[in-house]
């Protein structure tokens, strides 16, 4: 056995969890309702091979798999690994056993990764390091006796209800069979489908009298149907087309019908009270309320101040009731699982505990009269965003107001700020341990692996614990992989991970060789960009992509001499840095280590190129390890911008702000390089949905949209939620960015020229009037963006590694 092949066989063996054993009433009832819904043994075989035919079709005959009972894994869902006893070179090499198709595809990973030294990521972030994998006949066997890893928690939950907007919203069947795959893999089998619910409404509301043209203004445009779902917003990007309508419900069905096909429970959606202003019309006497103003910039009517029927009101059972007869109509009786958010951002009109628990009453009734053994899963953002309205004595009245067992709750921000600890373990509900990491799609090197290696194991220990799954409920995909491989491996390890060997071993797998370099490499990202202990949020606020909207005039002496101390201390090494403190009057770009530390992992990592040159994972890695460093620069290039400007020192200031410029084209460049990080990819895919020219506009405005101002604007006010989806890449930092921060330099630099204020109205009429050419360039001609990379990875990132951070030789 080599060196790796040992470590991979220590790792596994030091991890080997127990039986889950539930102590929960009703969880164990739902766990065998949910089994007797599966489809055949034979069935979920097939599509397990299927993943594999798509995965290393040079293998299928390599493996064979078979579903074997819970008994044989004590009574919970596990996998089994071992040798196939060979009598000819015809037959194959390892038998994968598993309680569901999942267990299977799971355990086809774990051996791959751990006996074959392979990576499997999503495509946008590197895609699979497959060469590892021995020729078929030349697999490592494991073990005598073989590997039997059982889960510690019955559920690996996956999805946000806001990553179908952030980035699933222009996926084809494709697209999405790729990502059921890696679902499969990480072991995930509680996905949400939130696909193709609007064509379901629509069947459900005409019944109820509502006409087409008042769904027309219900629903939002493709990218901003979340935020419509929940409530927030109607008629933003709209209308949706019917051809939008037919084609997301059958894709629905592809998706669901793919997700039961490898043993999975999908979580559908249910009512949550939103509903077309047409119905209070309809049904006068109902308890029908227009909620407050949800970030739109003057309260504009066509989008602003949804409707939602009193969850007391007899009505609102009636079409919950439908709406979950109608989901089984179209895709059969396939779960008892049911997300709904009637709070998520949208607070209950009284704190009153009575109250409360009649709502959470209601809610359920509306979901068990469509499925008699239905369970409410439900987000518990609420209990963090909300936290000064959700006191103990509201929470226990809607965690109570459902029989036990009956709701479970998403703890979505465990990784972070667990409610798990101060709620008494949700006061008896069951959760499931979640990690959060990423808003609006941001890209960003980001996490915390310490906390996603412990926390869940933390929880599922502790005394009285109700934990019942781990899970996955980021905004946005297709960022940091190491962060989602180790919160996947989570849902099979009863052990903490030991990060740092963790590491030694993933980094040999996602580059398919040990490279000394690149160990070092990330160990220097474990303790920094992977190491945020702050307890903020990330959301990417680095000012490329987040520009600061603020008058710099405004400040004091005394706050740019306190400025100025500041900024000297960026130089200096240290654990944690920030660009400004807490209550300084200077915008802030989260930072949480220290700059010249990633650096010096950056130059580590080029060093490595000539070894790795080959290697998509290594490629992608590289650009955004650049990246990260460069954005990181800007931000203090930014500030020392405005500190010249404060000094009225225009010479200095014009060399600051045009390096800031500088770095925005350059930064493109590096993007540009690597198919992963383009805008024509997200233009491209949203045109491609359309059946028409119209349609082609409208999806292209949205998103363009989504990924710039968010909202609404009017002609002196940005949108509030500008920025929030921000990324980095190519195209819209040069068209969009760019532009955006130029204009701003100059206002500056002719209050500086003519010692007059600057001018911060006319700037943001500027900005607005750049946005909404950006977004609606199809008016003028629309700008076609590449979807394939231009330029050399390595040769960009090492020249601007010379160019930025001094000329060191690359060797």
């Amino acid at each position: 056995m080599s060196s790796l092949n040992l470590l991979f066989f220590v790792l596994i063996f030091t991890a080997l969890p127990h039986p889950f054993v539930s102590k929960l009433e009703g969880i164990d009832v739902l766990l065998d309702r949910l089994d007797s819904k599966r489809v055949n043994s034979s069935v979920q075989e097939s599509a397990a091979k299927a993943v594999l035919q798509r995965l290393l079709p040079t293998h299928v005959n390599s493996f064979q798999f078979k579903i074997v009972s819970k008994d044989v894994c004590g009574g919970s869902s596990c996998f089994l690994i071992d040798n196939y006893k060979r009598t000819s070179q015809n037959e194959p090499e390892i038998t994968i056993k598993g309680t569901t198709a999942v267990e299977i595809t799971s355990g086809l990973h774990w051996y791959i990764k751990y006996w074959c030294g392979a990576h499997v990521s999503w495509e946008k972030t590197g895609g699979f390091q497959i060469v590892s994998v021995p020729k078929p006949g030349s697999l490592p066997h494991v073990t005598d006796g073989g590997v039997k890893i059982q889960r510690p928690v019955p559920w690996n939950y996956y999805q946000n209800v806001v990553t179908s907007s952030y980035s699933y919203v222009w996926w084809e069947w494709e697209r999405w069979e790729k990502e059921i795959d890696w679902m499969a893999l990480q072991g995930i089998n509680l996905p949400l489908a939130f696909n193709g619910q609007e064509a379901i409404w629509q069947k459900v509301f005409m019944n109820f009298n509502v006409t087409m043209e008042d769904l027309n203004d219900f629903f939002s445009g493709p990218a901003f149907l979340a935020w419509a779902r929940m409530g927030n917003l109607h008629g933003w990007g709209g209308p949706l087309a019917q051809n939008w309508l037919n084609q997301q419900l059958v894709l629905q069905k592809k998706i669901v019908s793919r997700m039961l096909e490898l043993g999975m429970t999908p979580v559908l959606p249910s009512f949550a009270g939103n509903v077309p202003a047409a119905l209070k019309k309809i049904f006068p006497s109902a308890n029908i309320t227009r909620l407050g103003d949800w970030n739109t910039v003057d309260r504009n009517p066509r989008w602003c101040c949804t409707y939602l029927l009193d969850p007391t009101d007899p009505l609102f059972v009636e079409i919950g009731e439908a709406f979950i007869k109608q989901q089984i109509l179209e895709y059969g009786d396939v779960t008892d699982i049911y997300n709904c958010d009637t709070f998520n951002e949208n607070t209950p009109p009284t704190n009153d505990t009575n109250y409360i628990s009649s709502l959470g009453a209601a809610v359920y009734k509306a979901m068990s009269e469509g499925d008699k053994d239905a369970v409410w899963l439900m987000q518990g953002w609420l209990f963090y965003s909300d936290s000064a309205f959700w006191k103990p004595p509201q929470m226990k009245a809607l965690l109570h107001s459902v029989p036990l067992g009956k709701m479970i709750v998403l703890d979505l921000f465990a990784d972070v700020k667990p409610i798990w600890r101060t709620s008494s373990q949700f006061y008896g509900a069951p959760y499931v341990w979640c990690m959060l990491h990423n808003f609006g799609g941001n890209i960003e090197m980001y996490g915390i692996l310490d906390s996603i290696a412990s926390g869940p194991v933390d929880a599922r220990v502790s005394e009285n614990s109700t934990m019942v799954g781990v899970g996955m409920c980021m905004e946005g995909i297709e960022q940091n992989p190491v962060v989602y491989e180790l919160m996947s491996e989570m849902a099979f390890r009863n052990e903490k991970v030991q990060v740092l060997e963790w590491l030694k071993t993933y980094a040999h797998r996602r580059y398919g060789k040990a490279v000394p370099e690149v160990e070092a490499t990330w160990e220097i990202l474990y303790h920094t960009v992977y190491n945020c202990t702050d307890g903020i949020a990330d959301h990417n606020t680095d000012f490329i992509v987040k520009f600061p909207d603020w008058d710099p005039s405004l400040l004091s002496g005394s706050a740019i001499s306190k400025r100025d101390q500041m900024h000297a201390l960026h130089a200096l090494p240290g654990p944690r840095r920030f660009l400004s403190e807490e209550n300084s009057d200077m915008p802030q770009a989260h930072l949480w280590y220290s700059n010249q530390e990633l650096i010096k992992g950056l130059k580590l990592f080029l060093n490595a190129g000539n070894a790795l040159a080959g290697c998509a994972t290594y490629r992608y890695d590289l650009v955004d390890i650049t990246r990260q460093a460069l954005s990181k620069l800007a931000n203090q290039v930014y500030m020392d911008a405005v500190i010249a400007f404060q000094h009225k020192d225009a010479s200095a200031f014009n060399i600051h702000s045009q390096k800031f410029l500088q770095l925005i084209k350059d930064i493109d460049e590096l993007l540009a390089s690597n198919d992963n990080f383009l805008l024509g990819t997200w233009l491209e895919s949203a045109k491609k949905l359309a059946t028409n020219p119209s349609e082609m506009i409208q999806y292209e405005f949205n998103a363009r949209t989504q990924v710039t101002m968010w909202y609404d604007t009017n002609i002196t006010t940005q949108s509030k939620l500008h920025d929030y989806a921000n990324k980095f890449w190519s195209g819209l930092l040069v068209d969009y960015y760019l532009p955006r921060a130029s204009t701003y330099f100059d206002y500056m630099s002719k209050s500086l020229r003519e010692k007059s204020e600057f001018q911060v109205d006319r700037w943001r009429q500027q900005w607005v009037f750049i946005s909404i050419s950006w977004q609606s360039n199809w008016k003028t001609g629309t700008k076609n963006y590449p979807i394939r990379a231009k330029g050399d990875s390595i040769a960009i990132a090492k020249a601007l590694y010379d160019k930025y951070f001094g000329q060191q030789l690359i060797k």
